[in-house]
Protein backbone atom coordinates (compact mmCIF):
# COMPACT_ATOMS: atom_id res chain seq x y z
CA UNK A 1 0.00 0.00 0.00
CA UNK A 2 1.16 3.69 -0.81
CA UNK A 3 -1.37 5.12 1.95
CA UNK A 4 0.96 7.43 4.01
CA UNK A 5 -0.44 8.81 7.47
CA UNK A 6 -0.63 12.33 7.01
CA UNK A 7 1.10 14.71 9.44
CA UNK A 8 -2.02 15.46 11.43
CA UNK A 9 -2.96 12.17 12.30
CA UNK A 10 0.91 10.71 13.61
CA UNK A 11 0.00 11.76 17.13
CA UNK A 12 -3.05 10.08 16.74
CA UNK A 13 -0.88 6.93 15.16
CA UNK A 14 2.69 7.14 15.73
CA UNK A 15 3.66 3.56 14.69
CA UNK A 16 5.92 2.17 12.14
CA UNK A 17 4.12 -0.56 10.52
CA UNK A 18 5.90 -3.78 9.27
CA UNK A 19 4.91 -6.39 6.95
CA UNK A 20 4.87 -9.90 6.48
CA UNK A 21 4.08 -12.43 3.39
CA UNK A 22 1.14 -14.41 3.75
CA UNK A 23 0.78 -17.60 2.38
CA UNK A 24 -0.59 -16.39 -1.11
CA UNK A 25 2.34 -14.01 -1.61
CA UNK A 26 0.47 -11.05 -0.49
CA UNK A 27 1.81 -8.48 1.96
CA UNK A 28 -0.27 -8.09 5.13
CA UNK A 29 0.51 -4.82 7.58
CA UNK A 30 1.02 -5.12 10.96
CA UNK A 31 2.27 -3.43 14.08
CA UNK A 32 4.62 -5.37 16.60
CA UNK A 33 4.95 -2.59 19.49
CA UNK A 34 6.46 -2.86 22.85
CA UNK A 35 7.70 -5.92 24.77
CA UNK A 36 7.06 -8.98 27.10
CA UNK A 37 3.91 -10.96 26.97
CA UNK A 38 1.84 -10.57 23.83
CA UNK A 39 -1.07 -9.29 23.63
CA UNK A 40 -2.77 -9.58 19.57
CA UNK A 41 -5.58 -7.03 18.73
CA UNK A 42 -8.17 -8.28 15.72
CA UNK A 43 -10.22 -5.74 13.52
CA UNK A 44 -12.77 -6.14 12.14
CA UNK A 45 -14.71 -4.02 8.80
CA UNK A 46 -14.83 -1.57 8.05
CA UNK A 47 -11.86 -0.44 11.09
CA UNK A 48 -7.86 -1.50 10.84
CA UNK A 49 -5.25 -1.11 13.30
CA UNK A 50 -6.23 2.57 13.59
CA UNK A 51 -9.37 1.27 15.67
CA UNK A 52 -6.88 -0.16 18.52
CA UNK A 53 -4.29 3.00 18.36
CA UNK A 54 -4.70 4.12 21.94
CA UNK A 55 -5.04 0.77 23.68
CA UNK A 56 -1.76 0.75 21.44
CA UNK A 57 -0.58 3.84 22.85
CA UNK A 58 -1.08 3.04 26.81
CA UNK A 59 -0.17 -0.50 26.56
CA UNK A 60 2.94 -1.14 24.88
CA UNK A 61 5.20 -0.41 28.03
CA UNK A 62 3.33 -3.59 29.11
CA UNK A 63 2.86 -5.89 26.81
CA UNK A 64 4.23 -6.51 23.06
CA UNK A 65 1.20 -5.61 21.29
CA UNK A 66 0.65 -7.02 17.85
CA UNK A 67 -2.04 -5.54 16.34
CA UNK A 68 -2.43 -6.89 12.17
CA UNK A 69 -4.69 -5.22 9.14
CA UNK A 70 -5.96 -7.86 7.12
CA UNK A 71 -5.79 -8.53 3.76
CA UNK A 72 -7.57 -5.63 2.02
CA UNK A 73 -7.95 -3.60 4.78
CA UNK A 74 -6.00 -1.08 6.56
CA UNK A 75 -2.12 -0.18 4.84
CA UNK A 76 -1.97 -4.35 3.99
CA UNK A 77 -2.12 -5.53 0.23
CA UNK A 78 -5.74 -5.26 -1.86
CA UNK A 79 -5.92 -8.06 -4.24
CA UNK A 80 -8.47 -7.84 -6.41
CA UNK A 81 -9.18 -11.61 -7.25
CA UNK A 82 -8.82 -13.33 -3.81
CA UNK A 83 -10.90 -14.94 -1.79
CA UNK A 84 -11.71 -12.95 1.38
CA UNK A 85 -12.92 -15.89 3.06
CA UNK A 86 -13.24 -16.36 6.96
CA UNK A 87 -10.75 -19.35 6.78
CA UNK A 88 -8.40 -17.35 4.66
CA UNK A 89 -8.40 -14.90 7.64
CA UNK A 90 -7.70 -17.26 10.12
CA UNK A 91 -4.71 -18.82 7.96
CA UNK A 92 -3.61 -15.32 7.13
CA UNK A 93 -3.16 -14.54 11.17
CA UNK A 94 -1.97 -17.83 11.84
CA UNK A 95 0.46 -17.71 9.68
CA UNK A 96 1.82 -14.12 11.10
CA UNK A 97 1.52 -15.86 14.73
CA UNK A 98 3.54 -18.68 13.64
CA UNK A 99 6.08 -16.50 12.11
CA UNK A 100 6.44 -14.72 15.55
CA UNK A 101 6.70 -17.85 17.13
CA UNK A 102 3.74 -16.99 19.43
CA UNK A 103 2.02 -19.55 20.91
CA UNK A 104 0.92 -18.03 24.83
CA UNK A 105 -0.94 -14.55 24.48
CA UNK A 106 -3.49 -12.79 25.46
CA UNK A 107 -6.19 -11.63 22.55
CA UNK A 108 -8.92 -8.52 21.98
CA UNK A 109 -11.20 -8.92 19.31
CA UNK A 110 -14.01 -6.96 17.56
CA UNK A 111 -16.59 -6.88 14.77
CA UNK A 112 -15.23 -9.67 12.21
CA UNK A 113 -11.97 -9.40 14.36
CA UNK A 114 -13.89 -11.75 16.61
CA UNK A 115 -14.30 -15.03 14.65
CA UNK A 116 -10.90 -14.53 13.10
CA UNK A 117 -9.28 -14.08 15.84
CA UNK A 118 -11.04 -16.92 18.30
CA UNK A 119 -11.02 -19.08 15.27
CA UNK A 120 -7.19 -18.39 14.97
CA UNK A 121 -6.35 -19.31 18.68
CA UNK A 122 -8.77 -22.38 18.51
CA UNK A 123 -7.48 -23.63 15.06
CA UNK A 124 -4.14 -23.54 16.61
CA UNK A 125 -4.78 -24.13 20.11
CA UNK A 126 -3.76 -20.72 21.50
CA UNK A 127 -2.87 -20.84 25.20
CA UNK A 128 -5.05 -17.17 25.39
CA UNK A 129 -4.01 -16.21 29.07
CA UNK A 130 -6.96 -13.36 28.47
CA UNK A 131 -9.71 -12.45 25.99
CA UNK A 132 -11.46 -9.50 25.66
CA UNK A 133 -14.51 -9.78 23.53
CA UNK A 134 -15.91 -6.26 22.44
CA UNK A 135 -18.83 -6.04 20.02
CA UNK A 136 -18.96 -9.35 17.54
CA UNK A 137 -20.21 -12.71 16.95
CA UNK A 138 -18.40 -15.72 16.74
CA UNK A 139 -21.32 -18.17 15.85
CA UNK A 140 -24.34 -18.40 13.39
CA UNK A 141 -27.17 -16.10 13.77
CA UNK A 142 -29.74 -14.72 11.79
CA UNK A 143 -29.91 -11.19 13.29
CA UNK A 144 -28.39 -8.60 10.71
CA UNK A 145 -29.11 -5.36 10.53
CA UNK A 146 -31.55 -3.90 6.92
CA UNK A 147 -28.91 -1.81 6.06
CA UNK A 148 -25.95 -4.24 6.25
CA UNK A 149 -27.93 -6.90 4.45
CA UNK A 150 -29.14 -4.63 1.69
CA UNK A 151 -25.24 -3.98 1.07
CA UNK A 152 -25.07 -7.61 0.50
CA UNK A 153 -26.99 -7.43 -2.59
CA UNK A 154 -25.28 -8.85 -6.16
CA UNK A 155 -24.24 -6.02 -8.01
CA UNK A 156 -25.89 -2.64 -6.42
CA UNK A 157 -24.54 -3.48 -2.86
CA UNK A 158 -20.83 -3.55 -4.39
CA UNK A 159 -21.69 -0.89 -6.40
CA UNK A 160 -22.56 1.19 -3.09
CA UNK A 161 -19.84 -0.12 -0.74
CA UNK A 162 -17.32 0.99 -3.37
CA UNK A 163 -18.56 3.36 -5.50
CA UNK A 164 -20.21 5.14 -3.21
CA UNK A 165 -18.55 4.04 -0.11
CA UNK A 166 -21.67 3.41 1.80
CA UNK A 167 -20.16 1.54 4.51
CA UNK A 168 -17.12 2.85 5.20
CA UNK A 169 -18.10 5.98 5.64
CA UNK A 170 -21.79 6.23 7.20
CA UNK A 171 -19.52 3.80 10.29
CA UNK A 172 -18.09 7.03 11.55
CA UNK A 173 -21.12 8.37 12.53
CA UNK A 174 -23.67 5.51 12.95
CA UNK A 175 -20.85 3.12 15.10
CA UNK A 176 -20.18 6.07 17.49
CA UNK A 177 -22.88 7.62 19.98
CA UNK A 178 -20.40 10.48 20.60
CA UNK A 179 -19.49 12.05 17.41
CA UNK A 180 -16.00 11.07 15.98
CA UNK A 181 -14.20 14.98 15.14
CA UNK A 182 -13.10 15.19 11.69
CA UNK A 183 -9.40 14.35 11.79
CA UNK A 184 -10.55 10.72 13.64
CA UNK A 185 -12.65 10.27 10.87
CA UNK A 186 -9.98 11.07 7.85
CA UNK A 187 -8.24 8.11 10.15
CA UNK A 188 -11.25 5.81 9.75
CA UNK A 189 -11.70 6.35 6.17
CA UNK A 190 -8.22 6.54 5.15
CA UNK A 191 -6.91 3.12 3.57
CA UNK A 192 -10.85 3.57 1.80
CA UNK A 193 -10.30 6.50 -0.26
CA UNK A 194 -11.18 4.81 -3.83
CA UNK A 195 -13.36 1.68 -5.52
CA UNK A 196 -10.07 -0.41 -5.93
CA UNK A 197 -9.08 0.15 -2.02
CA UNK A 198 -12.67 -0.72 -0.46
CA UNK A 199 -12.56 -4.27 -1.86
CA UNK A 200 -12.08 -5.61 1.49
CA UNK A 201 -15.01 -3.93 3.22
CA UNK A 202 -16.91 -5.21 0.29
CA UNK A 203 -15.84 -8.46 0.33
CA UNK A 204 -16.21 -8.75 4.24
CA UNK A 205 -19.62 -7.70 4.26
CA UNK A 206 -20.29 -10.62 1.39
CA UNK A 207 -18.61 -13.08 3.48
CA UNK A 208 -21.53 -12.87 6.02
CA UNK A 209 -22.81 -16.50 6.37
CA UNK A 210 -27.04 -16.24 6.62
CA UNK A 211 -27.30 -20.02 4.69
CA UNK A 212 -25.66 -23.03 5.41
CA UNK A 213 -24.21 -22.86 1.77
CA UNK A 214 -22.16 -19.71 2.15
CA UNK A 215 -18.72 -20.51 1.60
CA UNK A 216 -17.76 -19.53 5.18
CA UNK A 217 -21.18 -21.24 7.23
CA UNK A 218 -18.92 -24.17 7.86
CA UNK A 219 -15.92 -22.00 9.53
CA UNK A 220 -18.00 -20.23 11.38
CA UNK A 221 -20.19 -23.26 13.11
CA UNK A 222 -16.83 -25.12 13.84
CA UNK A 223 -15.98 -21.43 16.22
CA UNK A 224 -19.54 -21.54 17.74
CA UNK A 225 -19.35 -25.56 18.67
CA UNK A 226 -15.75 -25.08 19.70
CA UNK A 227 -15.76 -21.89 22.07
CA UNK A 228 -15.92 -23.84 25.27
CA UNK A 229 -12.32 -25.17 24.49
CA UNK A 230 -10.84 -21.56 24.52
CA UNK A 231 -8.45 -21.21 27.53
CA UNK A 232 -7.76 -18.80 30.10
CA UNK A 233 -9.81 -16.14 31.61
CA UNK A 234 -12.68 -14.10 29.24
CA UNK A 235 -14.42 -11.10 29.30
CA UNK A 236 -17.23 -9.48 27.62
CA UNK A 237 -16.69 -5.89 27.16
CA UNK A 238 -19.95 -4.57 25.07
CA UNK A 239 -20.96 -1.25 23.67
CA UNK A 240 -24.90 -1.44 24.49
CA UNK A 241 -26.38 0.93 21.71
CA UNK A 242 -24.72 -0.99 18.62
CA UNK A 243 -27.02 -0.78 16.00
CA UNK A 244 -25.45 -4.14 14.59
CA UNK A 245 -24.33 -6.34 17.25
CA UNK A 246 -26.64 -5.83 19.76
CA UNK A 247 -27.15 -6.83 23.20
CA UNK A 248 -28.66 -9.79 21.38
CA UNK A 249 -25.04 -10.83 20.26
CA UNK A 250 -24.15 -9.91 24.16
CA UNK A 251 -27.04 -12.70 25.54
CA UNK A 252 -25.63 -15.26 23.35
CA UNK A 253 -21.77 -14.90 24.32
CA UNK A 254 -23.02 -14.36 27.94
CA UNK A 255 -24.87 -18.32 26.81
CA UNK A 256 -22.02 -19.79 24.80
CA UNK A 257 -19.07 -18.57 28.06
CA UNK A 258 -20.85 -18.90 31.23
CA UNK A 259 -17.80 -18.47 32.82
CA UNK A 260 -17.12 -15.10 31.28
CA UNK A 261 -16.41 -11.22 33.59
CA UNK A 262 -19.25 -9.24 31.55
CA UNK A 263 -19.13 -5.48 31.72
CA UNK A 264 -22.34 -3.51 29.25
CA UNK A 265 -21.19 -0.41 28.99
CA UNK A 266 -24.73 2.26 28.67
CA UNK A 267 -23.91 4.83 26.65
CA UNK A 268 -21.69 3.10 24.01
CA UNK A 269 -21.95 2.25 20.19
CA UNK A 270 -20.35 -0.22 17.97
CA UNK A 271 -16.80 1.44 18.12
CA UNK A 272 -17.01 1.47 21.80
CA UNK A 273 -13.25 2.31 22.32
CA UNK A 274 -14.64 6.11 21.17
CA UNK A 275 -17.36 6.30 22.76
CA UNK A 276 -15.87 5.42 26.02
CA UNK A 277 -12.07 5.25 25.64
CA UNK A 278 -11.36 6.24 29.31
CA UNK A 279 -13.43 3.49 30.94
CA UNK A 280 -12.35 0.87 28.34
CA UNK A 281 -8.98 1.24 28.49
CA UNK A 282 -9.29 1.05 32.42
CA UNK A 283 -11.62 -2.28 32.32
CA UNK A 284 -8.79 -3.92 29.91
CA UNK A 285 -6.26 -2.76 31.58
CA UNK A 286 -7.55 -4.10 35.35
CA UNK A 287 -9.10 -7.39 33.43
CA UNK A 288 -5.29 -8.05 31.88
CA UNK A 289 -3.29 -7.62 35.06
CA UNK A 290 -5.10 -9.16 37.54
Amino acid sequence: MNIEIPQELKKEYPFTGKFFTTPSGHKLHYLDEGSGHPLIMVHGNPTWSFFYRNLVKNLKDHFRVIVPDHLGMGMSERPQNYEFTLANHIDNLSALLKSLNITKASLIVHDWGGPIGLGTALKNKLDTTHTIIMNTAAFVDENIPSSINFCRTPVIGEYMMRGLNAFAWPATFMAVEKPLSSSIKKGYLLPYNNYKNRIGVARFVQDIPMSEQHPSFKTLKSIEENLSQLPGEKLLLWGAKDFCFTTHFYERFKTLLPEAKTVLLEEAGHYLLEDAEDKTLKCIKSFLTN
